[in-house]
């Protein structure tokens, strides 16, 4: 495969350009603003949780009010016409064990839908992709189990061939990476009841990251919040209101056939190729 000969023949150059960016990028603070909230208004309403890493939790951004799950909020709210009470639960580093663990020891309240941003540090920690995957189906098992949730929405991993701070070959190689990440996810997610991947074709933009070359910035979470709230809009509204379907430790039985927007939202999702990722920690 290429990213093994990849890894074969530039092993030592790559790794002395992550080890030159780990050392040379200044970590971003998470921008300050409410974790929780109620945005919109009406009769119908969602209850939606948001978690995962730094773009989660909006670093690159000044303000909670122009990063990531407030605006995401406020979007679906208007897509849904109605009322979306939402939570954040979120912290730079977290690879998609962590993020478990995070959630466990966090107060996490009872949701509807939950959307999960995570798999970059997957990459970093170089987390062997079936690993990551099962590791994601136990996120998923939990927010059904101890939050309700019916439906997890998982987006697919930015396109780091197109990040400014990463040096070439590195970001050929993080891009590479990440599409072949975003493919095993879409296979994954088409494969479960209740979750989704959500393809980030042409929605990265070098020219619009924060400061560090790594992060979004406002008008970037702008362009992935409008594709995510797009897709919830389009395809959550039969899952919500269900029960949700039980999986088997490995992911393998469901008591519960996808209804047929989600099956076709998740046939979609499986044709069309994503987006990319590798090296600091998001």
């Amino acid at each position: 495969m290429i990213h093994v000969a990849a890894r074969v023949a530039l092993g030592p150059l790559l790794y002395r350009q992550a080890t030159r960016l780990r050392r040379s990028v200044v970590p971003l603070p998470e921008p300050p603003g409410p974790r929780k909230g109620l945005e919109g208004a009406g009769p119908r309403r969602l209850r939606l949780l948001i978690a995962g890493d730094s773009s989660a939790a909006g670093v690159g951004a000044p303000t909670q009010e122009e990063a990531f799950a407030r605006p995401l909020a406020r979007a679906v709210a208007a897509r849904i016409g109605g009322a979306v009470s939402w939570q954040l639960v979120a912290r730079p580093g977290l690879t998609s064990a962590a993020l478990l663990e995070h959630l466990r020891s966090t107060p996490v309240e009872s949701a509807d839908l939950a959307l999960v941003v995570i798999g970059v540090n997957d990459i970093t920690h170089e987390v062997p992709q079936a690993l990551a995957l099962r590791q994601r189906l136990h996120i998923v098992h939990w927010l059904q189990a101890h939050c309700g949730v019916q439906h997890v929405v998982f987006p697919a991993l930015p396109d780091m061939g197109r990040f400014p701070a990463l040096p070439q070959p590195l970001r050929w190689y993080a891009g590479l990476h990440a599409r072949r990440a975003n493919r095993a996810q879409a296979r994954w997610a088409a494969r479960h009841a209740h979750v989704s991947h959500v393809p980030m074709d042409g929605v990265t933009d070098a020219r619009l990251f924060s400061e560090d070359g790594f992060h979004p910035a406002p008008a970037l979470y702008a362009r992935v919040v409008n594709r995510l709230a797009e897709h919830i809009g389009a395809h959550m509204g039969e899952s919500v209101g269900k029960p949700p379907a039980a999986l088997a430790p490995d992911g393998a039985a469901h008591t519960e056939a996808p209804g047929p927007r989600m099956r076709g939202a998740r046939a979609t999702s499986e044709a069309r190729r994503s987006a990319p990722a590798r090296p600091t920690a998001t």
